[in-house]
């Protein structure tokens, strides 16, 4: 208003309606700006609004992720736990299993050694060699020509650790033998099964091949057995 002019009668009329018009203007330019700032106040009211509501949604799906993730290490806990009751039970159960197995084994050998024996007697009542023989003697076929072939059983003992038992049975596995298996070993004695493709002079073989020093107890030509000389001298190897 200062920069008005007075006339006899107040105020220029033309100034004060341009300076009316100039301060429209300006009134008009400051609320376009207002309405302006009022709308990008208003988008980042919602876009904040927005923002806030995807914090807080994640949050929420932190919470249920942290839920789930302990809910999964508890599973996970008790599943190893069982995990190591049933490991437990079966290592138990195996234990059982082996020594049920070993003691039906054991009573196995123990009846398979009473039937031998009881076989082995009755062959010693009916093949026992007539007057001369001294119990060291082999008990020989007279047609039997000490060749062995087909299927043959030997027996041989007392053997003083299985290593001499496995060493025996090398000795058998060089003469050419196949099918040789372990029947029974009892009490230091020892049944072994093989089969002879051809005829093998098998005493003198193994004369030949085993380490043990031994005699010569019975022989048939399905069946040897032997004895292990436990003071051996140079002259008492079997021939």
């Amino acid at each position: 208003m200062s920069s008005l002019k007075r006339s006899l009668f107040g105020y220029s009329r033309p100034q004060v309606e341009a300076t009316i018009k100039t301060k429209d203007v300006q009134i008009k330019g400051l609320e376009q700006n207002l309405e302006r700032e009022r709308l990008l106040s208003s988008e980042i009211e919602a876009e904040t609004t927005s923002l806030s509501g995807m914090v807080i949604e994640r949050e929420r799906e932190i919470r249920e992720l942290t839920l789930r993730l302990r809910e999964a290490n508890e599973c996970h806990d008790r599943s190893i736990a069982s995990l190591d009751a049933v490991t437990a039970r079966l290592e138990e159960l195996q234990a059982q299993a082996r020594g049920q197995a070993t003691r039906i084994r054991m009573k196995a050998l123990r009846e398979a050694v009473e039937v031998s024996q009881r076989v082995q007697a009755l062959t010693d009542a009916a093949e026992e060699a007539p007057a001369g023989s001294n119990g060291n003697a082999p008990a020989l076929s007279e047609e039997f020509d000490g060749l062995f072939e087909g299927q043959v059983r030997l027996e041989i003992g007392p053997l003083g650790d299985f290593s001499q038992l496995v060493g025996f049975e090398d000795a058998v596995g060089q003469l050419g033998a196949s099918e040789i298996s372990v029947e029974r070993f009892s009490e230091g004695r020892a049944t072994l099964s093989m089969h002879l493709e051809e005829p093998v002079d098998l005493l003198r073989e193994l004369e030949d091949l085993s380490k043990l020093d031994f005699k010569v107890r019975h022989t048939a030509p399905d069946n040897l057995i032997l004895d292990i000389d436990e003071d051996p001298g140079p002259e008492q190897r079997a021939a």
